[in-house]
């Protein structure tokens, strides 16, 4: 079959989420020619497509530190620029979460990583990768106009499910393989709410509601600590509520939303529930009597389904200790958030010391079988529960500056991971705004 030529690039990004996006500005601005290539027909990955808040830009605790800067405080300008923009609490202590419209924060992505000088590919889907005694020379992208061959120096996978490490033969883990995989999750937006209404009752109260109308056999709720926020549009609130689990339940097979299969039946199942919770709201919880749907997240939120192999991989002990590296690029102060499907455990939260931070280690963004190919984001190098805590997408943000950066500066040299001078770019991160040791963090 015949494939159309896109060129060759210093820098390829795969996936534009928080981390891709975030790689995809700092290659460009560094100087390297980047190519950003995305399976949506917009950037922004779980940020713009299932969620409105981010949350790990600030240490939980009683004096939060703010531990994320950098491209970070780029996309939360270009957000306010635009619209509104509301600092809250998280619900379940895990710091104060930053809420936005995920409509601007599209415009906002697209703006940053436009004028940095790198080109965008939309729908357009990894296929294949060409590997040469661990180095990726070329991928093959599906596109609506058929297969297409796309040449890097180096590549950054950023696509959350470590699609390019797969299909170079590179090593992962499959979530659900050792520890249980977190469960998935369709988000849904209400409009016409009371806010003073709901504010007349607590989490703890809205979870008795929903543990007694489940209870009623009234309505089918997996979930029965779910929450709501507002939002920055008025009388709207978002929801995280739904539960589905990543099990095959015909065979039992270890497999996950990577499953094409599986993730069909996730997404029908998550719209199911969706409306069920819904229903709920309506009729029993205060402020919601006139409230109705405003819309169903675009896709299913996914908490993790490939975690690379990297050459260091962080893990649980790390984060609760919050151990630090002597080369960390990028900090965490978000407690290990693991949400569990079986019935009777629910999330569970556990949390750093107060006011630290954990460093994630450029090791951990290298991947171990590839010379030229860094990994970011929610597949990066980490056990289950220490993943639980870094997957948050400020920290992704950060993982992908670093890795941007660390790409344009092999590509400068000889295209490989491990010959970048990593005090050097330690130096360029501080420069570009990122912050690496709870003592650079500010007060919030």
């Amino acid at each position: 079959m015949t494939r159309t030529d896109l060129g060759s690039y210093d820098v390829v990004v795969v996936g534009s989420g928080a981390a891709g996006s975030a790689a995809a500005i700092a290659s460009a601005r560094s100087g390297a020619s980047t190519m950003l290539v995305e399976k949506l027909p917009f950037l922004g990955g779980n940020s713009t497509a299932v969620l409105d808040t981010f949350y790990g830009f600030f240490t939980p605790g009683s004096t939060p530190l703010k531990v994320v800067g950098g491209v970070g405080d780029d996309v939360i300008r270009g957000l306010e620029h635009l619209g509104s923009v509301i600092y809250r609490p998280n619900t379940y202590g895990a710091g104060t979460g930053v809420t936005y419209s995920a409509e601007y924060l599209k415009v906002v992505w697209e703006d940053l990583v436009s004028t940095s000088g790198c080109d965008v590919l939309l729908h357009a889907f990894v296929q294949d990768a060409t590997v040469s005694n661990g180095r990726i020379t070329g991928l093959v992208i599906a596109t609506k106009a058929g297969l297409a061959a796309l040449d890097a120096r180096v590549v950054i996978d950023a696509s959350g499910d470590a699609d390019v490490c797969y299909h170079a033969g590179f090593g992962y883990e499959l979530a659900g393989s050792i520890s249980p995989a977190q469960t998935l999750t369709t988000t849904f937006r209400m409009l016409n709410v009371d806010n003073d209404r709901r504010g007349t009752i607590t989490k703890d109260e809205l979870h008795v509601l929903m543990a007694e109308a489940s209870s009623s056999g009234g309505y089918n709720l997996p979930r029965k600590e779910g929450s709501d926020h507002p939002t920055p549009v008025p009388n709207t609130t978002a929801t995280v509520m739904t539960r589905i689990d990543q099990i095959d339940l015909l065979d039992g097979a270890v497999v996950n939303a990577t499953d094409p299969w599986l993730l069909t039946k996730a997404e029908i199942e998550g719209r199911r529930q969706a409306l069920e919770y819904v229903r709920f709201l309506v009729d029993r919880v205060p402020g919601y009597e006139h409230a109705s749907l405003a819309a169903l997240s675009t896709q299913i939120g996914m908490r993790e389904t490939r975690r690379v192999f990297g050459d260091y991989r962080v893990t649980r002990d790390d984060v609760l200790s919050a151990a630090q590296f002597d080369d960390q690029v990028a900090l965490c102060g978000a407690p290990i958030e693991d949400h569990h499907g079986a019935e009777g455990t629910g999330t569970t939260w556990e949390y750093l010391p107060d006011g630290a931070a954990v460093g994630i280690p450029y090791r951990s963004l290298v991947v171990r079988d590839s010379v030229n190919t860094f990994v970011a984001g929610r597949c990066f190098s980490a056990t289950h529960d220490a993943q639980a805590s870094i997957r948050s997408m400020a920290q992704c943000m950060a993982m992908g500056q670093a890795v941007g950066s660390a790409a344009a500066m092999a590509a400068r040299g000889n295209g490989e991971s491990r010959s970048v001078d990593v005090t050097a770019l330690r130096d360029h991160l501080r420069l570009t705004g990122a912050v690496l040791s709870v003592d650079e963090a500010v007060a919030q």
